[in-house]
């Protein structure tokens, strides 16, 4: 350890940014401690601004001890690229902080807030005095409770529209009643407060950016004896260990990364002693190990298990194998105890070269960032090559027994989803479609149009009112947190804050779906407009990588153009905002007739004299419009190939 932070220091010191953040990753990965934590803070100052690193900031409130947890919060965010920024309430003073309007929690500029309360705290009489109350008396606590967080969760989004993560209510150590707890059905002390966790997940569910945090889960995962210091809590008031600090600040990570926009959408994993046991060119396919019923083919099947899990939140899987093609895709079609088959992965690279060749080739076909991948393989050299060579790439660093191998994967925040689309469930279909999409081009001998005429396009462009579904809301909010190349401002954005622009009258929430010939692509564009007169300002326009190349940003800006003219607006303007990955939308204002009215050292500022003529779309692409605002605000104003629906 001292080692690496002698290598951290010497990178900083020599403006080797990128090496010191790889290497920080590495410490961190290697153990979390206070120590390592505090270290990696201190590191924080030093290359802030020097590596790309995404700014968030959060406040917690609680009615226990936390801020211990905070440098291991800080220090895990950095590891992850986030420059996190953690605020704390004033101890105990949560419930003061939600009604009083004038609060820093309304007024800090918080993206997210989390709200920690013991179930001691909250209602103490089911945690201390269970044993003494009547049957109608734990159920108006109940009730009670449930109301109390309906009442917070209501103020607060009708102040702010931050993101609210949640703790559950955690179980006592030991039930009050002791056996008979479990014999008392819905009478009893642990179900009681599970109803108290059900109730506040409903709640959740009908609120826009509010997120439950399973806190008696992450204990469960501990282990319950070894999670509680009663010492502790009499005297700081911290109800837990001191070594489950961490695991506290990596559980409020897994909610963090998926909120700040750091998501991968890709898991790259190694074949041989990974995602099997042995090496399939000397042992064969016979001689490999991977079964769910085998000891020591058990714990590979359940690193498949985990992956085709993420497979189903819609994360793509690669290889990035060293390996005879032949013999490897042998194993993966034809063992019998393979759970992940060759259609489960969106690409594959099995060949002798260097892997860090293979990723950079893995990323360039699926049109994603090197930063989108994460790479898993048992090999701790293979591990530190891409660290090395690929910093960009996030390494999981897997255990030495093939048995925490799953948990490893399962673990890592940069795997979270908040929300699961239709989007993402079909995701994998959609780049297999994808690649068809890309044969169809390299076969094609006529002109690029007739490429694009031969994809029959159907571009619908819904624009969102104040009843948009949740499921829209979601997706659009998702897009925007994780969506980089065709992105031109990358701000940013939770479902409370698309919700609350689709219910403003001086916004419009336009969200984007494409199918062709090859499918449904689902909602793959995102424009967002701010009406000031006769000004229309584009806030966010953004396209996901699947569509980038088919002349659909040119439909949906005439689709944009239009409904500012139907709105009233004679301009329509935008910034330009560059990122070290927005290259992709770099000449999009100049490719459609916009001209640059601003330079500033954060960007360029473009604007189109609607009066002038407004963009129009392809003529081979069908253009629909659905306006839940009423007929006659987009009719007739999209041109080209438009089919406009007003609903």
């Amino acid at each position: 350890m001292s080692e690496l932070r002698q290598q951290i220091e010497q990178a900083i010191a020599g403006g080797r940014f990128p090496e010191a953040k790889a290497a920080i990753d590495r410490m961190w990965a290697s153990g979390a401690s206070p120590a390592t934590a505090s270290f990696l803070v201190r590191c924080l100052d030093k290359i802030r601004g020097q590596a790309p690193l995404v700014p968030f900031k959060i406040r917690i409130l609680r009615s226990f001890t936390v801020e211990p947890a905070v440098p291991l919060l800080r220090a895990g965010a950095l590891a992850g690229g986030i420059d996190l920024t953690v605020d704390l309430g004033e101890f105990n003073a949560y419930a003061q902080e939600f009604l009083d309007p004038s609060s820093p929690l309304y007024t800090g500029g918080y993206r997210a807030v989390v709200l920690a309360v013991a179930t001691r705290d909250l209602t103490p009489e089911l945690w201390d005095d269970f044993a003494d109350l009547a049957p109608a008396e734990v159920e108006h606590s109940v009730a009670r409770a449930v109301e109390q967080y309906r009442n917070w969760i209501t103020l607060f989004r009708s102040r702010t529209a931050a993101s609210l993560i949640v703790h559950g209510l955690e179980m006592p150590p030991v039930q009050a009643m002791g056996v008979y707890d479990g014999q008392a059905g819905a009478q009893g002390q642990q179900a009681a407060i599970a109803a108290i966790n059900a109730g506040l997940a409903r709640v959740a569910a009908e609120t826009p950016g509010v997120y439950v945090l399973d806190f008696d889960g992450l204990i469960a995962r501990r282990g319950r004896d070894h999670w509680y210091d009663a010492t502790k809590w009499f005297t700081v008031r911290m109800p837990m260990r001191a070594e489950n600090l961490a695991a506290v600040a990596a559980e409020w990570l897994r909610f963090v990364h998926p909120l700040a926009g750091r998501s991968a959408k890709v898991v790259v994993t190694d074949l041989d002693n990974t995602l099997w046991g042995g090496v399939v060119g000397e042992d064969g396919l016979e001689g490999i190990r991977v079964h769910r019923d085998e000891h020591k083919g058990a714990p590979y099947w359940m690193l498949q298990r985990a992956l085709a899990d993420l497979r189903r939140r819609g994360v793509l899987l690669a290889i990035a194998s060293k390996n005879n093609p032949a013999e490897a895709m042998e194993a993966i079609e034809n063992h019998p105890g393979m759970l992940l088959r060759g259609s489960d992965f969106s690409a594959t690279r099995i060949s002798w070269n260097p892997k860090a060749q293979s990723l950079r080739e893995i990323a360039a076909e699926l049109n994603v960032g090197l930063d989108s991948l994460v790479f898993v393989d048992d090999n701790p050299v293979e591990r530190e090559h891409i660290r090395m060579e690929l910093p960009e790439v996030a390494v999981i660093e897997l255990p030495a027994e093939a048995a925490g191998y799953a948990r490893a994967v399962r673990d890592c925040p940069l795997l979270e989803r908040l929300s699961i689309s239709a989007e993402d469930r079909e995701r994998a279909a959609m780049y297999a479609a994808q690649a068809e999409r890309r044969r169809l081009e390299e076969q094609t001998t006529g002109s690029v149009e007739d490429f694009y005429r031969s994809l029959d396009q159907r571009v619908t462009v819904a624009i969102a009112g104040a009843g948009a579904g949740a499921a829209m809301i979601a997706r659009v909010a998702q897009l925007t947190q994780k969506t980089n190349q065709f992105n031109l401002t990358t701000k940013r954005y939770g479902e409370a804050e698309i919700a609350a622009m689709a219910a403003d009258p001086s916004c419009a929430v336009l969200g984007v779906t494409v199918t062709d010939r090859f499918g449904d692509n689902g909602l793959v564009g995102v424009c967002l407009l701010r009406l000031d007169g006769a000004v229309a300002a584009i806030d966010t326009f953004l396209m996901s990588c699947r569509v980038i190349g088919r002349t659909v940003e040119t439909a949906i800006l005439a689709a944009a153009a239009g409904h500012a003219r139907a709105r009233g607006a004679s301009r329509i303007e935008g910034w330009f905002l560059p990122t070290r990955k927005n290259a992709p939308s770099r000449e999009f204002y100049a490719r459609h007739g916009f001209t640059m009215v601003e330079e500033t050292e954060a960007g360029t500022r473009w604007s189109l004299d609607l009066a002038q003529g407004a963009p129009e779309s392809p003529a081979w692409i069908r253009l629909e419009i659905l306006d839940e605002g009423g007929p006659g605000q987009a009719g007739g104003q999209a041109g080209g190939g438009k089919e406009t629906v007003l609903a």
